[in-house]
């Protein structure tokens, strides 16, 4: 029983200490994560510099590399950190019970904020697209993509099922519209980044980007539906 008594006095202190530890791990790798995203926002993934990094996590490059093991292991996370919180913003956004049309209509306008407020999340996410620019990516960085990809698409994808189920829109195959929305979604946002393109759109890039899907979904619209009136 002594024993025992004795263990527990110190199970609270050796306790306090690992979490110590622990939370010390948690706040440098945040630290990493926000310096890395900076310089592969500015640099890309080929010219990121790492030294750079550790010295703007304030920490060193041997501390860099004992929580990421490479570059492109780093990339990686910064992808998924990002793509992660976005993810489970996406899946807030669909949440309730509204009719999967009123969902979609709510889900564009999450996704314009979301990008517009946040455009360095998107040029890092969306880094796949500029390979001939920032130099070929490595295949764990392309695999990270695209799961983060899928998974938004697939939420997508739902919610558009759910508004060809409820009749609001005709037959289609759900996978495909969504991937369409998607893709014009982001061709939109990125335009906006270059100025002849940003003349020529005239008009704001919200109105645009709304009037884009509202016509894309009004060319799939079921007879009643509310997108006729």
């Amino acid at each position: 029983m002594a024993e025992t008594g004795n263990g527990d006095a110190r199970d609270p202190n050796m306790t306090e200490e690992k979490v110590g530890r622990a939370q010390r791990k948690i706040r440098s790798r945040r630290k990493i994560l926000d310096a890395a995203k900076v310089v592969f926002f500015r640099d890309g993934f080929m010219a990121a510099n790492l030294d750079e990094v550790a010295e703007n996590a304030s920490v060193a490059k041997g501390t860099l590399y004992r929580y990421f093991e490479s570059k492109a292991d780093l990339y990686v996370a910064v992808l998924a950190d990002n793509g992660d919180g976005f993810t489970q913003r996406l899946e807030e956004a669909v949440a309730g019970g509204e009719r999967g049309l009123e969902k979609l209509e709510r889900l564009s306008q999450f996704y314009y904020d979301y990008w517009v407020r946040h455009p360095e999340y998107f040029q890092i996410f969306w880094a796949i697209d500029n390979q001939s620019v920032i130099g070929e990516l490595p295949p764990e960085v392309i695999a990270e993509v695209s799961k983060l990809w899928e998974q938004n698409l697939s939420i997508l994808s739902k919610v558009v099922e759910r508004a060809m189920e409820e009749g609001d829109l005709v037959d289609c195959d759900p996978w495909e519209v969504a991937q369409i929305l998607w893709t014009t979604a982001n061709a939109l946002i990125q335009a906006d980044s270059i100025r002849p393109r940003r003349e020529l759109r005239r008009l704001p890039l919200e109105q645009v980007f709304r009037h884009a899907i509202r016509y894309l979904l009004r060319g799939l619209a079921a007879p009643g539906s509310k997108l006729f009136g």
